[in-house]
C-alpha cells in the first residue's frame, strides 16, 4: 500500500483509495493538521508550487494523510519529520472535525481531521522538505487572524475554516484576550 493510498469512505465503508481520485470525487476522508506553537506564536508553512492543490498558500505547521491503517497521532509525528525536519516533538490530541472546501483544479478536500497541537520554541531546528513546503514562518495569533481577514486568498482554505469555525475547539483558552 502506498502513500497514495488514504482512508476514504466509500458507500460508508472506510477503505484505501487512490488519493487524486479521493479529491477529484470529494470523498469524505481521514486527515490529520498540526499546529506547532510557541506562546501565541505558530509555525506557518506556505506549500510547495509544486504541490498538486493550492501550491503556495500559506496553511498551519503541517497537514496530511494517514496512511491506511495508521494513528493519528504517528501521522503527525511522521509528517512534523517529513515535511519540516523536525523531530522530538509529540503533539497532542485536541479535537477532531470535518469540513468541506473546494481547493481548486477540480479537487474537493472533504476531511475528518484529527488536530493535533506541540508546544516548542521558535530557535528549534526546522529544516523544510522543498517538495513540500517553499516557505516557513512564525506568526503571531493575532496578526495571523488579522492577515486571513485582510488578504483570505493568500491561506489554505482549511486554515481559514480551522480559525474561523473551529478556533475555540482546537485553541480553547490558549488564544483568549
Amino acid at each position: 500500500m502506498t502513500d497514495q493510498m488514504i482512508p476514504a469512505w466509500v458507500d460508508g465503508t472506510l477503505k484505501p483509495v487512490d488519493k487524486l481520485e479521493v479529491h477529484r470525487r470529494g470523498l469524505r476522508h481521514k486527515a490529520v493538521s498540526v499546529f506547532v506553537m510557541d506562546g501565541e506564536n505558530v509555525l506557518l508553512q506556505r506549500r510547495a508550487a509544486t504541490k498538486y492543490h493550492t501550491p503556495g498558500l500559506w496553511a498551519n505547521t503541517c497537514c496530511t494523510h494517514p496512511r491506511w491503517m495508521e494513528p493519528a497521532a504517528d501521522c503527525a509525528i511522521r509528517r512534523l519529520r517529513e515535511e519540516l525536519g523536525v523531530t522530538g516533538l509529540y503533539p497532542a490530541h485536541r479535537d477532531r472535525v470535518e469540513y468541506r472546501a473546494d481547493v481548486g483544479n477540480g479537487m474537493i478536500e472533504h476531511e475528518v481531521v484529527d488536530i493535533f497541537m506541540a508546544m516548542a520554541e521558535r530557535k528549534m531546528k526546522v529544516d523544510p522538505n522543498p517538495d513540500e513546503v517553499a516557505q516557513v514562518e512564525w506568526v503571531g495569533f493575532y496578526d495571523l487572524t488579522a492577515e486571513i481577514a485582510r488578504r483570505p486568498e493568500r491561506f489554505t482554505p482549511w486554515l481559514r475554516i480551522y480559525l474561523d469555525e473551529h478556533r475555540d475547539r482546537i485553541f480553547g483558552t490558549l488564544m483568549r484576550p
